[in-house]
């Protein structure tokens, strides 16, 4: 059987990276919903970030978007974030909300618009030396709509080149993490569409790229902890983009729509060294939360991928590998349905009053008085918003 003691110290070294764009108002395709207290900059974004921390203890970093994160002195950001208790995280681009990009960014035919693409990528490995940050995460829309629209193995070789000059750019200590999703916006072919794709590109470059997996960005039936296993396995799995989704991309709160996967997927990480520092992979949530309040839908969302974590530890991998020895399928998949139906919630509010933390961070945050005191001050300006 696990070790509990063993369990709980594994536990305490988990950090869970949050979204700036999270905290910032969010909707359907038809309409961004505005909730009271939103953050108008991206301080007021690190102080609500910092709150997540505060209360659950394990999420001390905060991913940046450029542009809507965008300010004149980076390390001035980053020193409020330090002030906070918190400290910024990847990077995140974008290519995909200017209109020189409605036929791609790095794989647009026109070699001034790839130069663009390029630029504001570079740009964004120039904020990762202001701030500190070590990953630059790269999720491109690029793709084509119809059948001979343009050549896919060209446009390949566009991408190549692209992220072959941004890679050159890179520190010693920094990483590109390259996403993919299978369909969206492209109709009939995406440029970077599964973890192939993503992986061969990052193959090619070298050490510093890393795959990234999001959750949400499979086709149905996808087996992602397959995924996570052979990632783990060839060294290549830089991190995940985690939240949950009933039909396609829908950023929900993850662990929501089948925490099941979300045990799997971590009972893979678990097992295969993933959660070992020196693996380094990056536990980031990438969520909107379009009608639940802000702050309390990220608690939640950290405290799911450490029930799940948790759950993941307490599989008995001795029995496990004993009966998968034996061909024993039933007691093997016994083993794993024994970890997931355990009840870890007594495990974790233990954990937490050992840590000086409230056994209830959603509870402690509606004690805090943050939510009406943002509400009372962050009256005027412009809300932060994901930019659509």
């Amino acid at each position: 059987m696990p070790d509990i003691a063993a369990v709980k110290a594994a536990l305490t070294q988990q950090r869970i990276e949050t979204p700036s764009w999270g905290y910032g108002n969010s909707g359907t395709r038809f309409k961004v919903f505005a909730q009271a207290g939103v953050p108008r900059t991206p301080r007021e974004k690190l102080d609500d970030a910092a709150m997540v921390h505060r209360f659950t203890g394990i999420a001390p970093k905060v991913s940046l978007h450029i542009p809507w994160d965008r300010v004149e002195d980076y390390a001035a950001l980053a020193e409020h974030a330090e002030k906070r208790g918190v400290e910024l995280g990847a990077i995140n681009s974008n290519t995909f909300q200017d209109d020189d990009y409605k036929l791609g960014s790095v794989c647009h035919p026109d070699p001034k618009v790839r130069r663009k693409a390029v630029d504001h990528l570079l740009e964004c490995v120039d904020i990762m030396d202001a701030t500190g940050s070590k990953d630059l995460k790269l999720w491109f829309a690029d793709g084509t709509n119809y059948p001979g629209q343009d050549d896919i193995v060209a446009r390949q070789d566009r991408l190549a080149e692209s992220l072959a000059t941004v890679y050159e750019r890179l520190g010693d200590d920094q990483r590109l993490l390259l996403e993919y999703k299978f369909f969206e916006p492209a109709f009939y072919t995406t440029d970077v569409p599964d973890w192939g794709t993503s992986y061969l590109q990052c193959m090619k470059l070298g050490d510093k790229a890393q795959v990234v997996v999001d959750t949400g960005h499979h086709a149905p039936g996808t087996n992602i902890e397959f995924i996570v296993a052979l990632l783990l396995r060839e060294g290549k799995l830089g991190g995940f983009d985690f939240n949950s989704r009933f039909y396609a991309d829908d950023d929900l709160m993850v662990g929501s729509a089948d925490p099941f996967q979300l045990f799997r997927i971590l009972h893979e990480v678990a097992k295969n060294g993933g959660f070992a520092p020196e693996t380094n992979v990056a536990f980031m949530l990438d969520q909107c939360h379009n009608i639940e309040a802000k702050i309390p839908a990220v608690i939640r969302s950290v405290m799911n991928v450490q029930e799940a974590t948790a759950k993941a530890l307490l599989v008995d991998l001795d029995a496990l590998a004993a009966a998968q020895r034996d061909g024993d399928v039933l007691t093997a998949n016994a083993v794993l349905m024994d970890a997931y139906n355990t009840d870890v919630r007594p495990l974790l509010r233990e954990l937490r009053e050992e840590q000086g933390l409230h056994p209830d961070p959603v509870a402690a945050y509606h004690a805090s008085g943050w939510q009406e005191r943002i509400t009372a001050e962050r009256v005027g300006g412009e809300q932060a918003g994901w930019g659509a």
